[in-house]
């Protein structure tokens, strides 16, 4: 899988396929399989015993990431028993339809790449969300995805016409001609809108009087830095660093982040990028990070205030990026700052960073420009400390 064409370059959907290939390599898992071969079972009910024993765990855990690792697991134990089983893998799925939507309960990113990518237009899920691993890869191979359509294979029939909206996160079953014109309107006009936009691409972006103002994207994984070049975006204004760890099944290694940061500045080419330090807790989950509850998790532990109650974990972003920035301007944005007190301490995990990169020779940024995210109320009581402190402000919507 991690040969394919369609996903050699890298990005989150490869990520998502080493994590995967980890899982099935995971001695946990074989030493189990073992110990059931060596009590007297075959391999196959060895497979099957495992793979009930764990999905019974992980079944009783309310954690929606853990529950996303059960499909995975099933993909991976389906395969090995088709192994065993002599049936080898499944078919490429061929006889697929032009412009085919698949639609299932749920499907492993493996299982999407046993078909035939160049028919499939769409994918509709019962289960998974804009962040499951399929969904990422379908989104890496220009698949509109939607998730959480209830009983959608029950609904749906072979053959019927249906219209799924990726970016609205629609779906129109067997829609009616006034919906199906609607749509197609709609695509023409999405095609003039972008026309109209290419066309603009690359007129300076200057105020009336006299102003320019720089037009920068958001972005969270490799599969969105292509759009740079697309939109003509002066950089990218805000990276958010947390998906790589959303979407791992165990905390990135310093190496990992390293090579993330430094793909993005490299795929910048010389642009700037933002990238604002991990902001997790409250809706973002960590599948093997402890969840703390709390009366109000948006303002209560998370982002900036995790990271200086477990400064390990900051510190070993900021070696990533400081590393990954080596030679080239680097800017660092700190989030849900509520004191310039919280951003003092933030910063001074930075200049120690930069002090042991140093002592140990290491290539450093030509310049790192340190800003804050301005999204808790109370800092706004605390603006003229802050702007005396950062070299750029954001402000959070």
């Amino acid at each position: 899988l991690l040969e394919d064409d369609g996903l050699s370059k890298a990005g989150e959907h490869r990520e998502i396929l080493e994590a995967y290939r980890m899982f099935a390599h995971d001695r946990g898992w074989m030493h189990r399989m073992r110990e059931a071969v060596m009590s007297g079972l075959t391999a196959e009910g060895a497979v099957e015993r495992v793979q009930s024993d764990t999905r019974a765990r992980i079944m009783r855990a309310s954690d929606p990431y853990l529950r996303e690792r059960l499909h995975d697991l099933d993909d991976l134990a389906n395969r090995l028993l088709r192994e065993l089983t002599g049936r080898g893998r499944a078919s490429d799925r061929t006889d697929l339809p032009e412009n085919a939507v698949l639609v299932a309960r749920n499907m492993s990113p493996a299982a999407l790449l046993d078909y035939d990518r160049t028919r499939i237009r769409g994918l509709i899920l019962e289960e998974g969300g804009t962040t499951s691993h399929v969904t990422i890869v379908a989104r890496a191979l220009g698949i509109a995805a939607v998730g959480q359509v209830e009983n959608a294979a029950g609904l749906a029939d072979p053959g019927d016409p249906v219209i799924v909206d990726g970016q609205a996160g629609e779906v129109h079953l067997r829609p009616p001609g006034d919906v199906e014109a609607a749509y197609a309107e709609k695509a023409r006009f999405r095609a003039r809108r972008q026309a109209q936009y290419a066309a603009l691409r690359d007129l300076p972006s200057v105020t009336r009087d006299g102003v320019q103002v720089d037009l920068h994207l958001n972005a969270g994984l490799l599969v969105d830095l292509p759009h740079i070049a697309e939109t003509g975006a002066s950089g990218i204004g805000l990276f958010r660093t947390e998906l790589q760890f959303m979407i791992a099944s165990t905390f990135p290694r310093i190496s990992e982040q390293l090579n993330l940061y430094r793909a993005v500045l490299d795929a910048a080419a010389g642009r700037p990028v933002t990238f604002r330090t991990l902001d997790i807790g409250g809706d973002k989950v960590l599948p093997y990070m402890r969840t703390v509850e709390e009366e109000n998790p948006a303002l209560g532990w998370r982002a900036i205030r995790l990271g200086l109650d477990r400064p390990g974990l900051l510190r070993s972003q900021l070696r990533a990026l400081l590393r990954a920035g080596a030679g080239r301007d680097l800017r660092i944005m700190f989030p849900m700052i509520a004191t310039a007190g919280e951003f003092d301490q933030a910063k001074a995990i930075l200049e120690r960073e930069l002090t042991h990169l140093r002592k140990h020779g290491h290539v450093l940024p030509e310049r790192v420009f340190v800003g804050a995210m301005v999204e808790v109320p109370s800092l706004l009581f605390e603006l003229d400390e802050i702007l005396s402190r950062v070299d750029f402000l954001s402000v959070g919507s």
